[in-house]
């Protein structure tokens, strides 16, 4: 137990500071890798489209069917699924426009820096990106860290799942930050700071949640974890595939994420 702990946080912190590896590809890289950013997202959405429905949804599932009954269990099921939907949707709804990580930058855009120095809308827009950024990780955060928990195997599919997704976010940040101020410490910063509520969502989970882990708990945080990362697959990911895509690739990197989680299933049935 104490090392699925360890390993818990260990990839939880992982995926939360992917944000800075998205800021660091920013100041070190002059374009956009559009074909392989199109290719990640979409093998991102893959492995967390298939892993919820396949996986986690049915062992949410089982675990309240077994401990309610089969008719409780089921309802129960769906209705954690959809609150899961219903919890990310009202964080984007309150998260303001100018500052919704789905509004995706590219490196192309730090050229020109210099002459935009010092504009406060957008540090504004960059402050309000990282904060919504830092909001939808925790959640994420609970997540990994559950999933870790209950099954490592499963954890570290959905940890490299969400660091993937993470990095593009990182660069989000990274942008409009250095467009203000023309500083890339300050612009790194923000971006590094807005992963770590990934872990601080793990802290929650281990503080709040562990004390009352039981299977219902399991079930329901399993079934909303379940829909928190099919909305964030179909809201986030893959509009932010299709944007970059070129010749279908996005859908090539879906097929390939759920292919390669299948596999990665069965080779630890």
């Amino acid at each position: 137990m104490a090392e699925n702990l360890m390993l818990a946080f260990g990839l939880t912190l992982f995926a939360g500071l992917a944000t800075g590896i998205g800021s660091l590809l920013a100041f070190f890289t002059s374009t956009t890798n559009t074909k392989f950013l199109s290719v990640a997202l979409g093998f991102s959405a893959g492995v967390m489209i298939y892993v919820s429905m396949i996986e986690i949804f049915v062992k949410a599932k089982d675990a309240l069917v077994k401990a309610l009954g089969v008719h409780p269990g089921n309802w129960l099921t769906v209705a954690g699924f959809f609150g899961g939907m219903l919890l990310i949707a009202m964080i984007d709804k309150f998260i303001p426009k100018a500052g919704n990580p789905h509004e995706l930058k590219k490196v192309e855009e730090m050229s020109g820096a210099a002459k935009t120095i010092k504009d406060p809308a957008l540090l504004k827009m960059g402050t309000f990106t990282a904060l919504a950024i830092a909001i939808h990780n925790f959640p994420e955060g609970i997540a990994t860290f559950t999933s870790v928990l209950q099954d490592p195997a499963l954890g570290i599919a959905i940890a490299f799942a969400i660091a993937i997704h993470n990095i593009p976010e990182g660069i989000a940040v990274s942008v409009p930050v250095y467009f203000a101020t023309g500083d890339k410490k300050k612009a790194f910063k923000l971006s590094f700071l807005s992963g770590l509520s990934e872990p601080i969502g793990a802290i929650a989970a281990y503080f709040i949640l562990m004390p009352f882990l039981n299977d219902i708990m399991f079930g329901i945080i399993f079934a909303a974890v379940a829909g928190i990362m099919v909305f964030i697959s179909l809201d986030e990911l893959l509009p932010a595939a299709k944007k970059y895509d070129e010749d279908h690739l996005s859908i090539y990197g879906l097929i390939s994420g759920m292919v390669v989680m299948a596999l990665s299933l069965l080779l630890f049935i």
